[in-house]
């Protein structure tokens, strides 16, 4: 090939490279990684995790509702048998939830044990062993189950997605604390037990004034069935602090469970409440068989100030079924182990 051709052919092999750049067919590698560095950016950016928002511990949440002044920090814990009661510190490593929360798990121990957030000196070892105050009746309704904030819900997972009217909170019954308390009614109800299970949502659309709608319905019931023993407040509870939000865990072989925590007010308040010591040793009567069964189960038994209108029956408590941060499946669980234990408990109350 003679000089000027190949001088011509070289020009269009210029011209052609000159084109696919200028067009943007030809990337060259610096221009590459640029693009790969934009986009990891980008990337990032949308999956960056935001600060957890943290709920209140469910003392603090039931105290603002009542309006009976928030809890100062709690008092010296009373134990049975030395049980040490920790802190919840986390024990496994994190999770991310759709809210990409961050998710600490953690076990509490509980046994017998109170956790005593007043004035009081109280004597649980006198309160065990003289019993449970309480005495079902033979006939009629004999428990009754409800859910002063029934819109409360668990951390979406696996199939369980519903439509959020809150952060962690949902109408949809399916869902929300108040199917706890369908599971819950159906293994008393299979062991004998006659339970009456109201399904209301009581603190939504409007959150404050819950406890004075619920407790209007209690009084509702008892004025209908003079003769029901035990009014169990289902609830879930949410724990978190530093940014952290925790999951209780049970420790129990062969089941993913949260645990459970009994809660009862009392009259250090300043409230009339006569019948605190007797829902206390319904409380410690219940701890007692269930962590007899399931050790890990049960957080400490709560007393607080505040009544959470405990002060209608002999036999009130309050549930705490796991918390924000666990799953529906774990506390669904959770509320099995409590209820197969719980059940033959309460039986051994009724009148003969």
């Amino acid at each position: 090939m003679g000089f000027a051709k190949k001088l011509a052919l070289a020009g269009l092999i210029i011209l052609g490279l000159y084109t696919l750049k200028t067009h943007g067919f030809f990337i060259g590698k610096g221009n590459e990684n640029a693009v790969c560095e934009e986009e990891t950016e980008i990337n990032e950016e949308k999956t960056a995790p935001p600060s957890p928002a943290i709920e209140k511990s469910g003392e603090e949440t039931f105290a603002q509702e009542e309006g009976e002044g928030s809890p100062e920090d709690p008092g010296p814990e009373e134990t049975i048998q030395e049980t040490i009661i920790e802190d919840p510190q986390p024990l496994r490593s994190y999770m991310e939830t759709s809210w990409k929360e961050e998710i600490l798990e953690t076990n509490i121990k509980g046994g017998l044990s109170i956790k005593n957030a007043t004035s009081y000196d109280v004597d649980a070892g006198a309160l065990l062993s003289q019993g449970p105050s309480v005495t079902l009746p033979a006939e009629g309704p004999q428990i009754l189950i409800m859910h002063t904030h029934g819109s409360e819900a668990y951390t979406q997972a696996g199939l369980d997605h519903y439509e959020a009217n809150d952060d962690h909170r949902t109408e949809n019954k399916e869902f929300n604390i108040i199917r706890i308390g369908d599971e819950l009614t159906s293994i008393f109800e299979q062991a004998g037990l006659r339970v009456l299970h109201d399904r209301e949502i009581y603190d939504y659309p409007s959150y404050t004034g819950s406890y004075n709608r619920s407790g209007a319905a209690v009084e509702k019931y008892l004025q209908e069935y003079p003769d029901i023993a035990v009014v169990l407040d289902v609830h879930r509870d949410a724990l978190g602090a530093n940014g952290v939000v925790y999951k209780t865990m049970a420790e129990e072989e062969g089941v993913c469970a949260s645990q459970i925590m009994l809660l009862a007010g009392s009259d250090n308040s300043g409230l009339d409440h006569p019948y605190w010591q007797d829902n206390l040793s319904l409380a410690l009567y219940l701890q007692n068989a269930v962590s007899a069964r399931h050790p890990s189960l049960m957080r400490p038994v709560s007393l607080v100030k505040e009544r959470y209108n405990q002060q209608l029956t002999r036999g009130s408590l309050i549930i705490e079924v796991g918390s924000s941060g666990n799953t529906l499946q774990e506390a669904l669980a959770a509320i099995r182990l409590f209820a197969d234990a719980a059940a033959p408990a309460l039986l051994e109350l009724t009148e003969q």
